[in-house]
Protein backbone atom coordinates (compact mmCIF):
# COMPACT_ATOMS: atom_id res chain seq x y z
CA UNK A 1 0.00 0.00 0.00
CA UNK A 2 2.57 2.18 0.82
CA UNK A 3 4.15 1.45 -3.04
CA UNK A 4 1.10 2.56 -4.39
CA UNK A 5 0.90 5.46 -2.48
CA UNK A 6 4.11 6.69 -3.34
CA UNK A 7 3.54 5.82 -7.15
CA UNK A 8 0.18 7.98 -6.96
CA UNK A 9 2.14 10.61 -5.49
CA UNK A 10 4.75 10.61 -8.31
CA UNK A 11 1.74 10.68 -11.23
CA UNK A 12 -0.20 13.42 -9.06
CA UNK A 13 2.81 15.46 -8.49
CA UNK A 14 3.17 16.25 -11.91
CA UNK A 15 -0.21 16.74 -12.37
CA UNK A 16 -0.11 19.74 -9.39
CA UNK A 17 3.08 21.13 -10.93
CA UNK A 18 2.18 21.59 -13.99
CA UNK A 19 -1.04 22.90 -13.50
CA UNK A 20 0.69 25.36 -10.65
CA UNK A 21 2.90 26.82 -13.94
CA UNK A 22 0.42 27.11 -16.46
CA UNK A 23 -1.71 29.43 -13.57
CA UNK A 24 1.31 31.63 -12.67
CA UNK A 25 1.35 32.34 -16.35
CA UNK A 26 -2.32 34.07 -16.34
CA UNK A 27 -2.56 35.57 -12.54
CA UNK A 28 -5.59 36.05 -11.82
CA UNK A 29 -6.68 39.37 -9.85
CA UNK A 30 -8.76 38.85 -6.53
CA UNK A 31 -9.15 41.40 -3.49
CA UNK A 32 -6.75 40.88 -0.39
CA UNK A 33 -8.74 39.75 2.51
CA UNK A 34 -8.01 38.80 5.99
CA UNK A 35 -5.65 36.14 6.78
CA UNK A 36 -8.74 33.63 8.54
CA UNK A 37 -9.34 29.65 9.02
CA UNK A 38 -12.59 29.74 7.45
CA UNK A 39 -13.52 26.97 4.58
CA UNK A 40 -12.44 28.52 1.26
CA UNK A 41 -13.67 27.60 -2.23
CA UNK A 42 -11.09 26.66 -4.53
CA UNK A 43 -10.02 27.82 -8.08
CA UNK A 44 -10.63 24.38 -10.15
CA UNK A 45 -9.04 23.80 -13.01
CA UNK A 46 -11.45 22.44 -15.19
CA UNK A 47 -13.60 25.76 -14.29
CA UNK A 48 -11.24 28.22 -15.19
CA UNK A 49 -12.50 30.72 -17.91
CA UNK A 50 -10.89 30.94 -21.38
CA UNK A 51 -9.74 34.22 -22.58
CA UNK A 52 -10.81 35.24 -26.58
CA UNK A 53 -8.44 36.88 -28.02
CA UNK A 54 -8.84 38.33 -31.59
CA UNK A 55 -7.46 36.62 -34.44
CA UNK A 56 -4.42 38.20 -36.16
CA UNK A 57 -5.43 40.27 -39.24
CA UNK A 58 -8.53 40.82 -38.17
CA UNK A 59 -8.82 44.73 -37.10
CA UNK A 60 -12.18 44.79 -36.59
CA UNK A 61 -11.74 41.53 -33.75
CA UNK A 62 -14.98 40.03 -35.28
CA UNK A 63 -13.57 36.12 -35.11
CA UNK A 64 -13.14 37.08 -31.10
CA UNK A 65 -16.39 38.11 -30.94
CA UNK A 66 -18.16 35.51 -32.70
CA UNK A 67 -16.19 32.75 -31.53
CA UNK A 68 -18.63 31.67 -28.64
CA UNK A 69 -20.96 31.31 -31.37
CA UNK A 70 -19.53 29.93 -34.00
CA UNK A 71 -15.85 28.15 -33.54
CA UNK A 72 -12.86 28.95 -36.17
CA UNK A 73 -12.30 26.29 -38.78
CA UNK A 74 -9.61 25.52 -37.54
CA UNK A 75 -10.74 24.35 -34.23
CA UNK A 76 -11.28 21.13 -36.23
CA UNK A 77 -7.81 20.44 -36.36
CA UNK A 78 -7.20 20.89 -32.52
CA UNK A 79 -7.70 17.65 -30.45
CA UNK A 80 -10.38 17.59 -27.99
CA UNK A 81 -10.28 20.26 -24.55
CA UNK A 82 -7.71 18.62 -22.24
CA UNK A 83 -6.10 15.86 -24.57
CA UNK A 84 -2.79 16.28 -26.66
CA UNK A 85 -2.15 14.83 -29.98
CA UNK A 86 -0.26 11.96 -30.00
CA UNK A 87 2.26 13.67 -32.63
CA UNK A 88 3.45 15.38 -29.70
CA UNK A 89 4.03 12.98 -27.22
CA UNK A 90 7.37 10.85 -27.07
CA UNK A 91 7.16 7.75 -24.62
CA UNK A 92 10.65 6.57 -23.34
CA UNK A 93 10.70 2.71 -22.32
CA UNK A 94 12.99 0.80 -20.49
CA UNK A 95 11.43 0.36 -17.08
CA UNK A 96 10.06 -3.34 -16.59
CA UNK A 97 7.96 -2.12 -13.72
CA UNK A 98 5.98 0.59 -12.11
CA UNK A 99 7.42 4.05 -12.61
CA UNK A 100 6.65 5.90 -9.29
CA UNK A 101 9.36 9.08 -9.28
CA UNK A 102 10.93 11.12 -11.95
CA UNK A 103 13.16 14.57 -11.71
CA UNK A 104 14.37 17.35 -14.45
CA UNK A 105 17.51 18.04 -14.15
CA UNK A 106 18.29 21.79 -13.20
CA UNK A 107 20.75 22.59 -15.53
CA UNK A 108 20.75 19.92 -18.50
CA UNK A 109 17.57 18.19 -21.08
CA UNK A 110 18.11 15.84 -18.38
CA UNK A 111 15.46 13.30 -16.92
CA UNK A 112 15.73 10.42 -14.27
CA UNK A 113 13.19 8.08 -13.47
CA UNK A 114 12.52 5.84 -10.79
CA UNK A 115 11.03 2.68 -10.64
CA UNK A 116 9.93 -0.42 -9.36
CA UNK A 117 12.29 -2.41 -11.38
CA UNK A 118 15.05 -1.33 -8.73
CA UNK A 119 16.45 0.89 -11.26
CA UNK A 120 16.96 4.37 -11.74
CA UNK A 121 17.19 5.72 -15.38
CA UNK A 122 18.94 8.81 -16.76
CA UNK A 123 17.79 9.88 -20.02
CA UNK A 124 19.25 12.73 -22.26
CA UNK A 125 16.52 14.37 -24.16
CA UNK A 126 18.99 16.68 -25.86
CA UNK A 127 18.37 17.43 -30.19
CA UNK A 128 19.99 14.96 -31.88
CA UNK A 129 20.51 11.88 -29.60
CA UNK A 130 18.52 8.84 -29.12
CA UNK A 131 15.93 9.31 -26.63
CA UNK A 132 15.97 5.73 -25.72
CA UNK A 133 19.12 5.06 -24.73
CA UNK A 134 19.44 5.83 -21.13
CA UNK A 135 21.78 5.35 -18.25
CA UNK A 136 20.68 2.48 -16.01
CA UNK A 137 21.69 3.01 -12.55
CA UNK A 138 21.00 -0.69 -10.94
CA UNK A 139 20.08 -0.54 -7.05
CA UNK A 140 21.85 -3.88 -6.22
CA UNK A 141 20.28 -5.68 -3.01
CA UNK A 142 22.34 -6.99 -0.37
CA UNK A 143 23.27 -10.53 -0.40
CA UNK A 144 20.25 -12.93 -0.21
CA UNK A 145 17.41 -9.99 -0.72
CA UNK A 146 15.72 -9.27 -3.49
CA UNK A 147 16.15 -5.40 -5.34
CA UNK A 148 13.97 -2.70 -4.22
CA UNK A 149 11.87 -0.07 -5.00
CA UNK A 150 13.38 3.65 -5.90
CA UNK A 151 10.96 5.70 -4.33
CA UNK A 152 12.40 9.14 -4.88
CA UNK A 153 15.11 11.10 -6.84
CA UNK A 154 16.48 14.23 -6.38
CA UNK A 155 19.09 16.24 -8.23
CA UNK A 156 21.66 18.28 -6.56
CA UNK A 157 21.57 22.35 -7.25
CA UNK A 158 24.87 22.34 -9.97
CA UNK A 159 22.94 19.15 -11.79
CA UNK A 160 26.28 17.42 -11.54
CA UNK A 161 24.64 14.61 -8.91
CA UNK A 162 21.64 12.42 -8.43
CA UNK A 163 20.57 11.50 -5.13
CA UNK A 164 18.14 8.31 -5.16
CA UNK A 165 16.36 6.55 -1.94
CA UNK A 166 14.99 3.21 -2.03
CA UNK A 167 12.86 0.82 -0.33
CA UNK A 168 15.72 -1.27 0.53
CA UNK A 169 16.48 1.84 3.70
CA UNK A 170 19.61 3.11 1.46
CA UNK A 171 20.24 6.33 0.02
CA UNK A 172 23.03 6.46 -3.10
CA UNK A 173 24.39 9.41 -4.44
CA UNK A 174 25.29 9.16 -8.32
CA UNK A 175 27.08 11.38 -11.15
CA UNK A 176 25.35 12.24 -13.86
CA UNK A 177 27.24 10.22 -15.89
CA UNK A 178 25.92 7.22 -14.48
CA UNK A 179 28.59 6.34 -11.56
CA UNK A 180 27.74 5.47 -8.00
CA UNK A 181 29.77 7.74 -5.72
CA UNK A 182 28.03 7.04 -2.81
CA UNK A 183 25.93 4.77 -0.69
CA UNK A 184 24.28 6.49 2.40
CA UNK A 185 23.08 3.61 5.01
CA UNK A 186 21.43 4.42 8.42
CA UNK A 187 17.78 3.80 7.77
CA UNK A 188 16.02 0.58 8.84
CA UNK A 189 12.93 1.44 6.64
CA UNK A 190 12.24 2.59 3.29
CA UNK A 191 12.89 5.79 2.71
CA UNK A 192 10.32 7.72 1.21
CA UNK A 193 11.74 11.53 0.56
CA UNK A 194 14.98 12.50 -0.04
CA UNK A 195 16.04 16.76 -0.43
CA UNK A 196 19.30 18.28 -1.36
CA UNK A 197 20.30 21.17 0.94
CA UNK A 198 20.43 24.82 -0.86
CA UNK A 199 24.10 24.92 -1.26
CA UNK A 200 24.23 21.32 -2.19
CA UNK A 201 27.14 20.19 0.31
CA UNK A 202 23.72 18.03 2.52
CA UNK A 203 21.01 15.66 1.48
CA UNK A 204 18.02 15.37 4.02
CA UNK A 205 16.57 11.83 3.99
CA UNK A 206 13.16 10.53 5.63
CA UNK A 207 11.90 7.16 6.44
CA UNK A 208 9.23 4.71 7.89
CA UNK A 209 11.80 3.74 10.58
CA UNK A 210 10.31 7.43 11.82
CA UNK A 211 13.40 9.46 11.78
CA UNK A 212 14.63 11.99 9.54
CA UNK A 213 18.72 12.02 8.75
CA UNK A 214 21.19 14.69 7.54
CA UNK A 215 24.10 13.70 5.65
CA UNK A 216 27.05 15.06 4.49
CA UNK A 217 26.77 15.03 0.96
CA UNK A 218 30.63 14.85 0.47
CA UNK A 219 31.86 12.13 2.82
CA UNK A 220 28.39 9.91 3.32
CA UNK A 221 28.46 10.66 7.22
CA UNK A 222 25.83 11.19 9.44
CA UNK A 223 25.76 14.50 10.19
CA UNK A 224 22.44 13.92 12.85
CA UNK A 225 19.55 11.70 13.33
CA UNK A 226 16.32 13.40 14.18
CA UNK A 227 14.22 11.00 15.89
CA UNK A 228 11.04 13.28 16.71
CA UNK A 229 8.07 11.56 14.97
CA UNK A 230 6.71 8.50 16.74
CA UNK A 231 5.61 6.90 13.34
CA UNK A 232 6.96 6.28 9.32
CA UNK A 233 8.33 10.29 7.86
CA UNK A 234 6.54 10.55 4.81
CA UNK A 235 8.01 13.87 3.52
CA UNK A 236 11.18 16.18 4.24
CA UNK A 237 11.78 19.94 2.60
CA UNK A 238 14.37 21.97 3.62
CA UNK A 239 13.79 25.87 4.66
CA UNK A 240 17.24 27.32 4.48
CA UNK A 241 20.45 25.80 4.87
CA UNK A 242 19.87 24.69 8.39
CA UNK A 243 16.65 24.52 9.03
CA UNK A 244 13.91 21.97 7.61
CA UNK A 245 10.24 20.34 8.27
CA UNK A 246 9.38 17.01 8.40
CA UNK A 247 5.87 15.29 8.46
CA UNK A 248 4.81 11.63 9.23
CA UNK A 249 1.79 9.19 9.66
CA UNK A 250 1.52 10.64 13.49
CA UNK A 251 -0.64 13.27 11.74
CA UNK A 252 2.01 16.20 13.11
CA UNK A 253 4.33 18.26 11.02
CA UNK A 254 8.07 19.83 12.82
CA UNK A 255 10.37 22.12 11.89
CA UNK A 256 13.78 21.21 13.23
CA UNK A 257 17.63 23.02 13.79
CA UNK A 258 20.58 20.99 12.79
CA UNK A 259 22.48 20.58 16.13
CA UNK A 260 19.36 21.30 18.41
CA UNK A 261 17.31 17.82 19.82
CA UNK A 262 14.16 18.66 19.83
CA UNK A 263 11.98 20.64 17.34
CA UNK A 264 11.74 23.79 16.63
CA UNK A 265 7.78 24.14 16.16
CA UNK A 266 5.46 21.67 15.74
CA UNK A 267 2.40 22.03 13.86
CA UNK A 268 -0.80 19.91 15.11
CA UNK A 269 -4.61 20.00 13.45
CA UNK A 270 -4.30 17.33 10.07
CA UNK A 271 -6.72 14.03 11.66
CA UNK A 272 -4.72 11.72 9.49
CA UNK A 273 -1.53 11.04 8.18
CA UNK A 274 0.76 14.00 6.82
CA UNK A 275 1.34 13.26 2.98
CA UNK A 276 3.70 16.01 1.93
CA UNK A 277 4.52 19.80 2.72
CA UNK A 278 6.33 22.14 0.68
CA UNK A 279 7.98 25.56 1.76
CA UNK A 280 6.37 28.67 -0.55
CA UNK A 281 9.06 30.42 -2.18
CA UNK A 282 9.78 32.79 0.90
CA UNK A 283 10.22 29.79 2.64
CA UNK A 284 7.75 31.63 5.10
CA UNK A 285 4.59 29.75 4.66
CA UNK A 286 4.48 25.86 4.64
CA UNK A 287 2.05 23.97 2.75
CA UNK A 288 0.71 20.66 3.79
CA UNK A 289 -1.79 17.92 2.57
CA UNK A 290 -3.17 14.94 4.50
CA UNK A 291 -5.43 11.52 3.78
CA UNK A 292 -7.83 13.42 6.57
CA UNK A 293 -8.86 15.36 2.70
CA UNK A 294 -7.73 18.81 3.82
CA UNK A 295 -4.60 21.05 2.62
CA UNK A 296 -3.18 23.45 5.44
CA UNK A 297 -0.84 26.40 5.65
CA UNK A 298 1.40 27.19 8.16
CA UNK A 299 3.11 30.30 9.23
CA UNK A 300 6.64 29.20 11.45
CA UNK A 301 5.42 32.82 13.35
CA UNK A 302 1.84 31.10 14.71
CA UNK A 303 0.94 28.35 16.52
CA UNK A 304 -2.73 27.87 14.23
CA UNK A 305 -2.64 27.12 10.70
CA UNK A 306 -3.09 30.50 8.63
CA UNK A 307 -5.83 28.80 5.90
CA UNK A 308 -7.48 25.41 5.89
CA UNK A 309 -8.53 24.14 2.73
CA UNK A 310 -11.33 21.34 2.70
CA UNK A 311 -13.08 21.29 -0.51
CA UNK A 312 -11.53 17.52 -1.90
CA UNK A 313 -13.54 14.88 -1.41
CA UNK A 314 -10.25 12.35 -0.74
CA UNK A 315 -7.21 11.96 0.14
CA UNK A 316 -4.81 14.23 -1.05
CA UNK A 317 -1.13 12.92 -1.91
CA UNK A 318 1.11 15.55 -3.35
CA UNK A 319 0.85 20.03 -3.24
CA UNK A 320 2.93 22.04 -4.92
CA UNK A 321 3.61 26.04 -4.57
CA UNK A 322 3.89 27.79 -8.22
CA UNK A 323 6.88 29.46 -9.21
CA UNK A 324 5.73 33.01 -8.40
CA UNK A 325 5.33 35.53 -6.30
CA UNK A 326 7.78 37.17 -3.73
CA UNK A 327 10.68 35.07 -3.63
CA UNK A 328 10.85 33.49 -7.44
CA UNK A 329 11.72 34.36 -10.59
CA UNK A 330 8.30 36.07 -10.58
CA UNK A 331 8.05 38.06 -7.97
CA UNK A 332 5.25 39.95 -10.12
CA UNK A 333 2.82 37.03 -10.49
CA UNK A 334 0.27 35.68 -8.20
CA UNK A 335 1.33 33.28 -5.73
CA UNK A 336 -0.56 30.23 -6.31
CA UNK A 337 -1.00 26.33 -4.16
CA UNK A 338 -1.88 22.81 -6.32
CA UNK A 339 -3.15 19.96 -4.25
CA UNK A 340 -3.76 16.96 -6.14
CA UNK A 341 -5.84 14.36 -4.65
CA UNK A 342 -7.64 10.46 -5.18
CA UNK A 343 -11.44 12.57 -6.39
CA UNK A 344 -9.51 13.19 -9.42
CA UNK A 345 -9.00 17.15 -9.64
CA UNK A 346 -6.41 19.51 -8.84
CA UNK A 347 -7.38 22.69 -7.26
CA UNK A 348 -5.77 26.18 -7.30
CA UNK A 349 -5.40 28.51 -4.11
CA UNK A 350 -5.13 31.80 -3.91
CA UNK A 351 -3.09 31.44 -0.65
CA UNK A 352 -2.55 35.30 -0.47
CA UNK A 353 -6.64 35.57 -0.38
CA UNK A 354 -7.15 32.96 0.90
CA UNK A 355 -9.38 30.66 -0.83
Amino acid sequence: AEVAAAAAAASAAAAAAAAAQAAAQQPQQQQQQPQQQPTQQPQQLQQQPVKEEPVKGDPAGAAAATAAAEPEAMDEDLPPSGSVEITNVETLTGHENEVFICAWSPTQLLLASGSGDATARIWDLSPGVDHNKPLVLRHQAAAGEKPKDVTTLDWNPDGSLLASGSYDGMARVWTKEGTLKLKLERHKGPIFSLKWSKKGDMLLSGSVDKTAIVWDAKTGDVKQQFEFHTAPTLDVDWRNHNTFATCSTDKHIHVCKIGDDKPLKTFTGHEDEVNAIRWDPQSKLLASCSDDTTAKVWSITRDECVHTFDAHKKEIYTIKWSPSGLGSANPNQQLLLATASFDATVKLWDVEAGG
